[in-house]
């Protein structure tokens, strides 16, 4: 029996095989990659690689084995069907059997067009009648300290959320919670709506950053619109500056404040503090 993690390479699979290693033996582990060269570090250390790709079927052909525990990580290619993507996975899970496949999802107050791919790969979940477990991942600490340039640039922070807060937490954070499920007993057929221990506001972040910086970093609400322009302009594609753009009119009305301590129960530990990420940002 084998884990298998798809998107192994990207943000967040990165840091689950990571934490794997620490959890089970490297031959247990199975990393699906698009591009071998890009896992060639995680070969060196002993984990399985299979080399598949969600817009090609047949790649994932055999690739799963009866009794496999699979973490399919949502696809980020907006403009190539996503839900086609995954359910590629889904389908070949199925003709394996598989005892359970774990899917990163978003958590279920969202109502932004983000969302949709996300419920809809849900229903072929449940439909498939495989065993399951719903990740709803809030939103990530990185989404945010990972983008610091401009802010820095320009001392501002602009958001279209309002006074709206959110619950996010460290990709390290999501991980763990995905490789307790992985590597635990009990959670077949659940659903964990994860996110941060703190919600935060903008004004809040840019507050922090005004602390840790020195420099007088204030918080700009703009509308919607506005800020789809502003995207646009740093050279976004407008179908996925009008995706973030609407995350942002969610987050004003409330939807990204997950109250669930789902995460933190499952990591057994506290979350990442924005503050922390803030810090290691910086530095870096």
């Amino acid at each position: 029996m084998s884990i298998v993690v798809t998107g192994a390479t990207g943000h967040l699979g990165r840091h689950v095989v990571e934490q794997l290693l620490e959890k089970v033996p490297a031959e247990r582990i199975t990393a699906v990659v698009r591009d071998e060269a890009k896992a060639a570090g995680l070969a060196a250390r002993g984990v399985k690689l299979a080399v598949a790709d969600y817009n090609v079927p047949e790649t994932f052909d055999g690739l799963f084995a009866p009794g496999d525990k699979v973490l399919l990580i949502s696809g980020n290619e907006f403009d190539k069907g996503r839900v086609g993507q995954h359910t590629v996975v889904i389908e070949a899970a199925k003709a394996a059997g598989v005892a359970l496949l774990a899917y990163t999802s978003a958590p279920g107050t969202l109502t932004a067009a983000l969302a949709d791919d996300h419920r809809a790969t849900e229903q072929v979940l449940l439909a498939s009648g495989l065993p399951y477990s719903l990740l709803r991942n809030g939103w990530y600490h990185e989404n945010y300290t990972e983008n610091l340039a401009p802010v820095l640039e320009h001392g501002a922070v602009v958001a279209a959320a309002g006074d709206g807060r959110v619950s996010s937490a460290a990709r390290a954070d999501y991980a763990a919670a995905a490789v307790a499920v992985l590597t635990g007993e009990g959670h077949e057929n659940t659903t964990y709506e994860l996110g941060g221990d703190e919600a935060w506001s903008f004004a809040e972040y840019a507050a922090e950053l005004s602390r840790q910086t020195g420099r007088e970093i204030v918080y700009n609400p703009v509308p919607v619109e506005a800020l789809t322009g502003i995207l646009t302009g740093a050279g976004v594609p407008a179908p996925v500056a009008g995706i973030l753009a609407g995350v942002d009119a969610s987050i004003e009305k409330g939807e990204l404040v997950v109250s669930s301590g789902d995460l933190s129960r499952l990591t057994g530990r506290p979350t990442t503090p924005l503050a922390q990420a803030v810090t290691a940002a910086l530095k870096g």
